[in-house]
């Protein structure tokens, strides 16, 4: 009877096995960057800005102000353009909350009157029994919480960000990814929000503060990981457990 289960389980197992198998043989592979927003970005970047037809000899000036003259910015202007991101994240948070509360209640129902029931049922009732005061009852309910949250995060990184889209009231779209491989581990670092031309300086950077809706995400995956994380046997126990 119970053959018929025996081998799907092990098939489960095996293939669990060489998954979790394939990922200490090998390091984890990189993600593709031909397909990243970045790279669409650098391809197609916004019209290029001509110089005046009448001046001509603007081309040749140091002091045009054109990007690769003496004097032009070195700060992103269009898409396409590659911008620094400094995050320097040093955020310290402590919280305390306290409550107490406490409640006491009593009662008692009877019947003495409901058709003349009450009056006829006391008669087949034992001694001493009586329908006035049917059910009493009395409750007491106290209840005390303490509870505390303290975090302390650091984080100092920099990482090159592309401008994917120019928004219409001018703003920047910005994705940064970057990748880290050593051994068998990688080290993954994304950055993407919005940032205002001006909040760029002329060393081409952008404080992480500000980025409006900033998502910043540095973790990785590899060997460490996998080991840190339960097997698949544990979760599907942990999942479908009452206790």
């Amino acid at each position: 009877m119970t053959r018929p289960f025996v081998l799907p389980l092990l098939l489960a197992t095996a293939v669990a096995a060489c998954g979790s198998r394939s990922d200490f043989v090998r390091a984890p592979d990189l993600s593709p960057v031909s397909e990243s927003p970045e790279l669409v970005a650098m391809q197609s970047p916004g019209m290029p800005v001509s110089l005046d037809p009448d001046r001509p000899v603007d081309a040749a000036s140091l002091w045009s102000g054109e990007r690769r003259s003496l004097l032009g910015t070195r700060r992103a202007e269009t898409r396409g353009d590659i911008v620094t991101v400094v995050i320097e994240i040093d955020d310290e948070a402590e919280f305390s909350n306290t409550s107490e509360r406490s409640r006491s209640s009593s009662g008692s129902v009877g019947m003495p009157n409901m058709l003349g029931l009450p009056q006829r049922l006391e008669d087949k009732l034992p001694a001493g029994v009586s329908l006035d005061t049917a059910v009493g009852y009395n409750a007491d309910s106290a209840s005390r919480g303490d509870g505390s949250t303290r975090r302390n995060e650091e984080l100092t990184l920099r990482v090159a960000a592309t401008v994917t889209e120019i928004l219409p009231n001018g703003s920047f779209a910005i994705e940064g990814r970057q990748e880290v491989r050593l051994n068998f581990e990688l080290r993954e670092l994304i950055v993407t929000g919005f940032v205002r031309p001006e909040d760029i300086s002329r060393r081409n950077e952008v404080n992480y503060d500000k980025i409006a809706a900033a998502r910043i995400s540095y973790g990785g995956r590899g060997r460490i990981q996998e080991i840190q994380q339960p097997r698949w046997g544990q979760r599907v126990v942990d999942t479908i457990s009452p206790f």
